[in-house]
């Protein structure tokens, strides 16, 4: 395989897992005020994604790939509110296990990420566009 060719597809499979990282953590950001719908029921459940190693046979170049999107199994947040519809009968009211700070570093990461493989696509482009020019 052409090394010029590896460049982007290295390059796309990190564009392709930051792109899913960004997805998870905007979910997590959404949901991070939902609580259950019932009296004591479980809110809405943080959830991680894990990255893998993945060997482009044909290149033999090593590329990112989503391996997992699970749950978070960290304890909900109890918070005391008797007059709210999802409380239990002591009056505690189960939230997500989102902290939204760490969300927001996790979504930073990801855009920065997302950002460098993006960079290195077009140095990639660039770098193709220069020996063409230079076989003219």
């Amino acid at each position: 395989m052409d090394p010029l060719k590896s460049i982007g597809a290295i390059a796309a499979s990190g564009l392709r897992a930051q792109g899913e990282r960004l997805k998870v953590v905007s979910e997590n950001v959404a949901n991070a005020d939902s609580t259950g719908s019932t009296p004591g029921a479980d809110p809405y459940r943080r959830k991680t994604i894990s990255f893998g190693e993945l060997v482009d046979d044909a290149s033999g170049a090593s590329m990112v790939d989503v391996t997992d999107v699970g749950r978070d199994t960290s304890d909900f947040v109890l918070k005391y509110d008797p007059a709210h519809p999802a409380a239990n009968a002591d009056g505690f009211v189960k939230l997500p296990n989102v902290n939204p700070i760490i969300e927001m570093s996790n979504m930073r990461e990801a855009a920065r990420s997302y950002e460098a493989n993006l960079n290195m696509l077009e140095t990639g482009r660039q770098m193709r566009r220069e020996m063409i020019d230079l076989l003219k």
